[in-house]
This record gives structure tokens, sequence and C-alpha cells, in this order.
């Protein structure tokens, strides 16, 4: 039943056409991440990471697909995108231009999104500009200069190949987003993270091999990964449904209605946002303090590393932050509760109108809680664990979280073409009518 339903992926031609489009664009961010920034010397910056190993660079450098390795043209990655959509939603709530345009529907929408890209230009030009700086500094453990030729003529071209960089893979994005299927930001991360497994795999099977890792490690390391995954899977699909009913009325000759329905809320209905957020505001100033030369800067950065006290607590709170700031975005009780009181839809018990809109609003509340405490969890426990152990980073909660949670959401999109089309989902449901 299931490979039935993968081959008729190929008999919608729309999603047919959706899916190509992705994975074309996907292919071509994939190939920019080897296209190397000019004037840096490769195998001394190789060096440098290598030895910079665990650091919070290992972090940046899965967020960015491995284009932090060899200081690609997509370096930056698009954390500084995130970072612009993170400011503008958050100057919503403040800037009453930026609230009315919210209110405006698709016109709105876009004049929003001309000012991410706006900030997105600009953060990317302070960035590049630091980075640039910073790796004038930068020596090999073996003391070989990073730069080539150092001086304002390799900033120059530093500052505006990263930025140009990170506006196409903003590009990308937004082309995957319209054009093709699922989320392009979360999948443009996404695809960075599974391009990387197969080498943290195969560095995985080196350290069992010469006997940095043991036999138990391996096991603990299977056992966790395994865990997580079901853990993510079983959350992700979890709601809690409210009953509706829906009294009867008659339009002319025909009586609607007198039904029962419910209405489904998510556990986690900011997804995989809030890791992603998160992960951006604490690398933004601790990707400067790396690369600028200030003592101060250099303690703070330490302090920040992935497996410091403090790093966990700033990133649990910035997670927790985000759960509630994306879905209060998301998802509008005031909204919900309007429109089933113009349907006739009413909660047992609730009076309709605001008493509903609370209702609806205070189980949001705690769900969202219970969902914000198992993200913060899923990303920060596995991690704890794995240091203990000595087992490679990169099999984080924060990166499975990102993997199963944008795979789950672009599966449930093709699912939902197919179903549209009449045709058996992945799970042998039928859209055809009975």
């Amino acid at each position: 039943m299931i490979d039935s339903s993968y081959q008729n992926i190929f008999k919608l031609p729309e999603l047919k056409r959706k899916i190509l489009i992705t994975l074309a664009l996907l292919f071509v961010y994939r190939i920019g991440v080897h296209v190397p920034t000019p004037g840096i010397n490769a195998a001394a910056l190789q060096s440098f990471f290598d030895n910079a190993a665990g650091t919070l660079f290992s972090m940046f450098n899965m967020f960015s697909g491995g284009a932090l390795d060899n200081l690609s043209i997509f370096a930056l990655g698009i954390m500084p995108y995130i970072s612009a959509s993170i400011i503008i939603e958050l100057m919503t709530v403040v800037v009453p231009h930026l609230e009315q345009l919210s209110k405006e529907g698709e016109q709105g929408r876009k004049k929003k999104t001309q000012y991410t890209r706006y900030g997105t230009v600009f953060l990317s030009l302070i960035q590049g500009f630091a980075i640039s700086v910073g790796l004038e500094s930068m020596t090999s453990p073996a003391g070989i200069s990073v730069v080539m030729e150092p001086g304002w003529a390799f900033r120059l071209i530093t500052i505006i190949t990263l930025t140009a960089g990170t506006s196409f893979i903003m590009w990308l994005g937004e082309q995957i987003t319209e054009r093709g299927i699922g989320n392009g930001i979360s999948l443009i991360i996404f695809a960075g993270i599974v391009a990387r497994m197969p080498a943290a795999l195969a560095n995985t099977a080196q350290l069992i091999t010469t006997g940095e890792m043991g036999l138990f490690g391996m096991i603990i390391l299977a056992v966790v990964i395994l865990a997580v995954i079901a853990f993510i899977v079983y959350m992700e699909q979890a709601q809690r449904r409210i009953p509706v009913h829906y009294a009867k009325r008659v339009v002319g000759r025909k009586m609607y209605g007198g039904q029962t329905s419910h209405l489904p809320l998510k556990i986690n209905t900011a997804g995989v946002i809030p890791p992603i957020f998160a992960s951006s505001i604490i690398m933004f100033p601790t990707t400067l303090a790396q690369f600028v030369d200030m003592p101060l800067m250099k303690d703070f950065s330490s302090l920040m590393n992935p497996g410091t006290i403090l790093y966990y607590i700033i990133y649990v709170g910035f997670v927790i932050f985000f759960c509630f700031f994306y879905t209060a975005i998301q998802f509008k009780p005031d909204d919900v509760a309007e429109n089933m009181k113009k349907n006739g839809g009413y909660i047992p018990g609730i009076r309709p109108g605001k008493r509903t809109a609370d209702y609806i609003d205070k189980v949001l509340t705690r769900i969202t809680l219970g969902g914000a405490i198992y993200v913060s969890a899923v990303c920060v426990l596995p991690t704890i664990l794995m240091t203990k152990f000595n087992i490679p980073f990169y099999f984080g909660g924060t990166a499975l979280l990102i993997v199963v949670g944008v795979s789950i959401d672009t599966v449930g999109q093709i699912e939902s073409h197919l179903i549209t089309g009449n045709y058996d989902g992945f799970l042998g449901r039928s859209g055809k009518n009975k």
C-alpha cells in the first residue's frame, strides 16, 4: 500500500512539479556550500576549525550545512534572515504600522517580507564585516594565517560575497515555499543537517574503530537517537481536541448543522521554529564574539559554548519564549471563536463569543507550556547525555528535532496533495468520495 502511495506522487502533475522544483533548488544550495570565499587559505582554515571542534563553531557549521568549514559563499547561512524575521515579528507588537500590515492580508504580508529582506541584508553586512576582520587575526595551530592577503580589499570582497550568499539562500527559501513543497527556510536547514549525516556517521564509526568510543557508548547513542525520534513523532502528532457542537439552522429549504465536531489544538503548535529561532539569537552575538579580538568578548564566547550551564539556561529560556510567541502569532483564539459563532458552533458549557475565546486561550496556554517543555527537553537532554559519554555533538536533540519535524511537516503536505487529488495517501487514506 505504501509503495503504491509513493508511486501516486508522480501521477499528480502539479505535485510532481513542486517536488522536482524543491529538489532542484536544494541541489543548487548544496552546490553553493562548496564554493569558497576568495582570499582564504583553505588548509589553514580547516586546521583551525578542526581545533575548534565541539565549540559553538560546530553548532553554527551544522546549521550552515558545512558551509563554515571552507568559509563558502553561504557561510552565514540562513540565520541572518531568521534573525531579521524575529526582529520584525517582535516589532509588530510595538510598532503600529507593522501591526496594521499584519491585518491587511496578502499585501501586508508582502510588505513585511520586504522589510525582512532589508533587515537580512543589514545583518549580513554587519556579520560579514565582523567575520572578515576576525579572519585576518586567525591562524592555524601551526601558525599559518587564514587570510592570504589581509586588508580592506579582502574585507570588502568578503562582506559582499557573504551578504550576496545569504541573500541568494533567502531567495531560494522563498521560491521553495511559493513554488515547491514544504517550508523553504526549514527545508534548507534540514538539507544542511541531512547532508552532513553520512560524514558524522563515518566519524562515529572511526571513533569506535580507534577505541575512542566503546561498545557501550555506541549502544547508548543508538538507543537515545531512536528514543528521541519516536518521542518527537509522537509529540508532533499529539493534539488536544476541544468538542464543538453546531446548532441546526435552516437556509432556504435546506437544514445545516446539527453535527458534533472538534477543534484540534497541537501540543507543539510552533513546530521546529523555536529551536531554530533560539539558535539564531544565541549564535548572532557569539559568532561576532568569536571573530573579535577582545578578551571580554572571548570570555563571553567561551561561556556560551554548548555544554556550559549558561548556554543551556539561555537556550531553554529562548525556546520556551518562542514557543509561546510563535503560537500567539499563528493561532488567534478571538478569530477562531468569532468564526465558530458565525457558523452556529459552540463548545458545550461555554458561552459563544468572548468566553469561548478565553477558554480556547486558556487551553492553548496550558498545552503550549507542555509543548515548550517537550521541545526544550528534546533539544537539551540528549545533548547533555551525549556530552557525558563523549558522543559527537552533531547527534544532539536540536538536529533530530529539526530533521524529524520538517520531515513530518513536508510529508503531511504531500499527503494533503495526494488526498486532494483523489489518491491514497501514505497511510492508505483515500480522498475519493464514497
